[in-house]
């Protein structure tokens, strides 16, 4: 329940954060914070599995008599409060940030249901392993949530494409806008939760096109992709001698 208020309280700090306008010195806003906050709570996360499975190896090695009854009391009164908590969190905003903090609390609920199953064991069959046993399998199951956000949480910190979108198609429908040459230096990456942004640069067939192109490209880009953040810089031919991995050509009309 301690380490459910932690998280809890980072995400909710971090999102007040992440609303921020942005200032001079962070022109993009802060909503990165919210990435560092869900990097945190999967950290924290790792360390309590690690700590679950250390602690339910030495009850294994070495048991201690378990009070059922008052404990399973404690437990379902834990089951309850998180049962709110995840309630409350599923309402809200599926950002990486909630998310974390929601992986808590749903490890604690979990945790909850092993407890109580495993001390309902305990009490009437008397065999003290359920419960270490019982923890170990439910620290199993949150394991792979838990490096599921954490490397989610390191691929937007580290400005990688975001997983729904393909940098290559992107360079493809920007390529096909009339006048458009090819494309290269296109990126794209998180700059918040659910926010994202695009820079390219554009070789054109004749400058005299660009602010028809400037307009398609915006329509097409926000239409397909929901990318309404975009820098382009325009260029003229003769200037595309760039690596083919970085280079989008313009497709070829086919031939009758």
């Amino acid at each position: 329940m301690l380490s459910d208020s932690l998280s809890l309280g980072l995400a909710a700090i971090a999102a007040r954060v992440a609303l921020r306008p942005p200032s001079v010195r962070h022109s993009y806003g802060l909503g990165r914070i919210e990435a560092l906050a869900a990097l945190g709570n999967a950290v924290l996360m790792l360390a309590i599995v690690v700590a679950i499975c250390w602690e339910a190896v030495e009850r294994l090695r070495h048991p201690q008599p378990v009070q059922a009854l008052p404990a399973t009391v404690v437990a379902v009164i834990g089951l309850g409060v998180n049962l709110l908590a995840a309630w409350l969190l599923m309402r809200g905003e599926r950002s990486l940030n909630v998310r974390a903090a929601l992986l808590h609390v749903i490890g604690d609920l979990l945790g909850s249901v092993a407890a109580i199953a495993g001390l309902l064991i305990v009490y009437f069959t008397g065999w003290v392993a359920a419960d270490p046993i019982l923890s170990m399998l439910i620290c199993g199951l949150i394991l792979g949530s838990t490096v599921s956000i954490l490397r989610e949480t390191l691929h937007v910190l580290l400005d990688g494409v975001p997983t729904n979108l393909s940098l290559t198609a992107i360079g493809q429908c920007i390529a096909a806008v009339n006048g458009v040459r090819s494309v290269h230096d296109l990126h794209v990456w998180h700059y918040g939760p659910n926010r994202v942004a695009l820079s390219a640069h554009l070789v054109l067939e004749d400058s005299a096109v660009w602010p028809s192109v400037l307009v398609s490209v915006r329509q097409r880009v926000a239409n397909e992709y929901g990318i309404e953040h975009l820098t382009l810089q325009p260029e003229l031919q003769g200037t595309d001698r760039f690596p083919l991995d970085r280079l989008i050509r313009r497709p070829t009309p086919k031939q009758d």
